[in-house]
């Protein structure tokens, strides 16, 4: 990410703040959850909230390892897919991203890049949805607390202040310097070379040198497919002996699945 991207992204930030703020409060409000607290699991919490806004979430192994997550509407129900060839880090950050989309996003069909590679899509819609994640998932008090902590550890060596405060909240590297930056903890003009280019090996070698959990740059490759599947087929026909729908409606639903389920693994 260069530099001017990256100003960018701040200046939307600090315009934006108040309105994302409140959108998180209400989502966590929905969710039964604190807003104000670490959010260990995102996927256990959001999983039950996509359900009632009637969104199924999917971990399944995309071919295309540049995509974060997709975002769907389809006939009678939604799917929110995370793609598990990407880092726990970028699954965790696509996860809260997506909660954006579900609850105020605008488009039926989304499909972006959330950190996967530290890139950053040039619309609004992506620019809100990641400054929601962020947020959300590195909670202000907390994140200004554990930062003093972990500078102090690294004496004052950002990129493994940064690397540490990336293992504890688990997301990208980028995502936990645009939040220093946004909090003002690291100044705009300090930004070298060294912080924007970290590839993957290195966040890799560099959590080793640490002693911090190198796990969180692995792909899981879980597929929740045949398990939803299963699901949706025994409910439906629960629901249509129930007379609540018809074969043909749960046929439609299970075809639309497979067909993009399909897809995404370009079968």
């Amino acid at each position: 990410m260069n530099i001017e991207r990256l100003r960018k992204i701040i200046a939307y930030s600090d315009k934006n703040h108040d309105e994302i703020y409140s959108m998180i409060k209400r989502f966590c409000s929905f969710a039964g959850i604190e807003y104000d607290s670490d959010l260990l699991n995102v996927l256990q919490i959001v999983r039950s909230s996509f359900q009632k806004k009637g969104f199924l979430v999917l971990e399944i192994p995309f071919a295309d390892d540049e995509i974060g997550a997709l975002c769907y509407k389809g006939d009678g129900l939604g799917y929110v897919l995370i793609n598990t060839s990407l880092p726990k880090v970028n699954t965790n950050f696509a996860i809260a991203h997506e909660i954006y989309h579900v609850f105020w996003g605008e488009n039926e069909f989304v499909s972006k890049v959330e950190f996967s590679d530290d890139h950053y899509y040039e619309y609004e819609e992506e620019y809100a949805a990641n400054l929601f994640a962020g947020m959300l998932l590195m909670p202000e008090i907390s994140f200004r607390r554990m930062y003093l902590k972990f500078k102090e550890e690294s004496d004052s060596n950002e990129v493994d202040t940064i690397i540490r405060l990336m293992a504890y909240y688990e997301v990208p590297f980028m995502a936990v310097l645009i939040r220093c930056l946004e909090l003002r903890l690291i100044a705009g003009n300090a930004v070298t070379e060294g912080l924007l280019n970290h590839d993957r090996t290195q966040i890799k070698q560099k959590l080793a040198d640490l002693w911090l959990d190198e796990a969180i740059m692995e792909p899981s490759k879980k597929d929740d497919y045949l398990h939803v599947e299963a699901i949706v087929k025994k409910f439906g026909k629960k629901y249509a002996e129930d007379g609540y729908i018809n074969e043909r409606t749960l046929d439609k639903v299970l075809h639309n699945m497979r067909e993009l389920y399909q897809k995404i693994r370009r079968e």
